[in-house]
């Protein structure tokens, strides 16, 4: 199948691209052709300073070769050899109210035969808007529940543990879905969980635009600004101290700069930083922790 999913994830690259450029109306996607000297490539398509982001990738990928050693165990593959292929999406808005995101949809297959599925859609809001939060949660679970009832609940709660700091005890953001190493069983082909995955990309556009084009002209003052790069560095810690994906990518001397292009341009630390009791800025923090049942509240 690695042929056929290849493909589409190049074609679903070439269509998102052209959403979220609509969605900015002004700034065009570069891209950026490489090779990965072991095997395979790839094309990183990078968007920045338009009117809507300040920075956003949608990144293809298609790489095989050898495992390193740490790399193997830690996937528990016996044979290093492997193939894998997916797009990547990170989205930095300029606008505190615009919330960043961030999907992929991947492919694995190993030397052995083993072949899986994973990947996820999640957000990242500086001000948390409880209504387009929901609405995001439905859109996840309406693509969810078309295919095993069970997906929503299981993914979201995975979500929830997945994009977690523990030494902040917060959650990168409200969460969404995420799954891994979907493998085929006796009653799920993995055409069928190509199916879903397909499904959970086609999702991510239309329901993510909307969010962006309600919010994108609203005002902001310095002080939101200011919030938005305190918030942005908690998204680097997890993806620079947790993410999976990131240790992955780098430990299998993945291209740097595809890698990284999930980092946002401008981020800020500032020391023992605490919001103001009751302002807007607190009242978000009470929303990043594990198990809101968004589609309900």
């Amino acid at each position: 199948m690695k042929d056929t999913i290849q493909r589409w994830f190049k074609s679903f690259q070439e269509r998102l691209c052209q959403d979220l450029e609509a969605c900015d109306g002004i700034a065009k996607f570069q891209e950026d052709h490489w090779e990965r000297p072991g095997g395979g490539g790839g094309a990183a398509r990078v968007i920045q300073n338009g009117a809507v982001f300040e920075k956003g990738g949608v990144n293809f990928s298609a790489v095989e070769g050898i495992l390193p050693k740490l790399a193997a165990q830690a996937l528990h593959l016996p044979d290093p050899h492997f193939f894998a292929t997916g797009v990547s999406v990170v989205m930095h808005p300029e606008n505190p109210h615009v919330p960043i995101t961030h999907m992929n949809v991947r492919y694995f297959e190993a030397g052995n035969g083993e072949a899986w599925f994973g990947g996820g859609i999640d957000l990242t809001p500086i001000y948390v808007n409880q209504d387009q939060v929901r609405f995001f949660h439905q859109q996840l679970k309406a693509t969810c529940d078309r295919f095993q009832p069970s997906y929503y609940p299981e993914f979201k709660n995975w979500a929830d543990d997945y994009f977690y700091i523990p030494h902040r005890e917060e959650t990168r953001g409200v969460g969404g879905i995420f799954f891994d190493r979907l493998t085929a069983t006796p009653e799920i082909s993995l055409e069928e969980r190509f199916e879903f995955v397909k499904a959970v990309a086609d999702t991510f556009a239309p329901t993510y635009t909307a969010i962006a084009n309600q919010n994108k002209q609203l005002p902001y003052s310095q002080a939101e600004k200011d919030w938005q790069l305190i918030r942005r560095g908690r998204y680097v810690e997890f993806n620079l101290v947790n993410d999976r994906g990131t240790k992955f990518g780098l430990e299998t001397k993945g291209r740097t700069e595809s890698i990284l292009m999930s980092l946002p341009p401008l981020a800020s630390w500032q020391y023992s930083h605490s919001p103001e009791p009751g302002s807007p800025e607190a009242q978000a923090s009470e929303f990043f922790r594990k198990g809101i049942d968004w589609v309900n509240l």
